[in-house]
């Protein structure tokens, strides 16, 4: 295991001194990669809904390739790899790296997809998703967080993201359709208008349920125009969907 961390913090270590900027402390890349395999191994336990095949690679190299310290307020390497959600401030999170690997991998993102994120927030999930996809269309109902997601995004070169500042109950009509969807706030329901806006074989990825309570992490595929199936997948814990007051 320590043979296959070292060897996978020098991959990340030389894509950072070439795609990202230059190379960041050596800690940071050590625990980015430590950060990586607990995730692998965790996607293999029961229970994760991916079977024993676990977490895509090119889903884990995305993890790897992504600086999660710079998405959030403190800027720690020692928070920002921890398998745990992190406060980003005005009541929310950034999501636990788990779930944001297993929410990306349940979408099954392509790479010529156009995928819709509702719910921005620091910008980590649409920087994971703009590694996979073509185009990433992104809608966040904060203003604050709008504008701080769209400057980490541009600065670290993520040129194919757009965020929207809004209510992404109604979606993006005019970015999609979109082949993935995944929401990162909990609701009781699919948002109708999201379904309409999914091409036929997308899937939609959202914690369904009350915020702050155990929700069910469920994965929503359009099979025909007019007709879904549902699968519940996980048990899990998001902050509630927002909004908007007009």
């Amino acid at each position: 295991m320590k043979a296959l961390l070292h060897v996978l913090a020098m991959v990340v270590a030389a894509g950072e001194a070439t795609a990202q900027g230059a190379p960041q402390d050596d800690q940071c890349v050590r625990e980015r990669a430590a950060m990586v395999e607990t995730i692998r191994a965790y996607a293999r336990s029961a229970g994760s809904g991916l079977g024993p095949q676990g977490l895509p690679e090119r889903v884990l190299e995305a993890m790897a390739q992504t600086k999660r310290h710079l998405f959030i307020p403190e800027r720690s390497c020692a928070i920002a790899y921890a398998d745990s959600p992190v406060p980003i401030g005005l009541g929310q999170t950034i999501s636990q790296p788990y779930i944001v690997a297993l929410m990306t991998a349940l979408a099954e993102v392509a790479p010529d997809h156009v995928v819709l994120e509702v719910g921005t927030g620091s910008g980590y999930q649409a920087a994971i998703l703009a590694q996979l996809a073509r185009k990433v269309c992104t809608i966040e109902i904060i203003p604050q967080l709008a504008e701080t997601a769209t400057k980490t995004l541009r600065d670290l070169a993520y040129d194919n993201v757009s965020v929207r500042l809004g209510d992404g109950y109604v979606g993006w009509p005019e970015c999609g359709p979109f082949d993935a969807i995944i929401v990162t706030a909990a609701l009781g329901h699919a948002p109708p208008a999201l379904i309409e806006q999914l091409n036929v074989g997308g899937r939609l990825v959202m914690p369904v349920g009350a915020g702050y309570t155990t929700q069910q992490l469920t994965v929503v595929e359009k099979i025909a125009p007019g007709k879904t199936t549902t699968r519940a997948v996980a048990l899990v814990r998001f902050v509630p969907f927002t909004r908007s007051q007009n």
